[in-house]
């Protein structure tokens, strides 16, 4: 059974194979929203690029980014990911909102159409 642990808030949960990370955050109680995201968001759909985190070690043990990722965090490093995009294969350290998660570059829809636009 994985394990992911949340460095910020010091936790570790349990999971099956394959689960969805936000899916397990907030299953454990973890928020992975920062500020009026807690509010303004998808509910997991992948669509507005508000549920990120940081992937402190286990990123091999995480399925590969998706399109959706690609797009919204195209100018974050390789180890941000979107926590409702995200399923758990083996063990993990996450930390949940970080500061350079949200609300920059294309971690908005007008970011994201940027990020696609700009592309050649």
């Amino acid at each position: 059974m994985p394990t992911i642990r949340f460095e910020r808030e010091g936790q570790q949960v349990g999971c099956i194979e394959g689960a969805n990370l936000r899916k397990a955050a907030l299953d454990a109680g973890i928020n992975p929203y920062k500020g009026l995201n807690n509010v303004n968001n998808c509910g997991g759909l992948g669509q507005c690029g508000t549920c990120v985190v940081e992937v402190i070690e286990g990123q091999r043990n995480l399925s590969p980014r998706s399109d959706v990722e690609e797009v919204y965090l195209a100018d974050r490093p390789a180890n941000y990911r979107l926590s409702c995009r995200t399923s758990v294969n083996g063990d993990v350290t996450v930390r949940t909102r970080p500061d350079s998660g949200v609300g920059k570059g294309s971690n908005s829809l007008v970011g994201a159409l940027k990020a696609l636009v700009g592309k050649k």
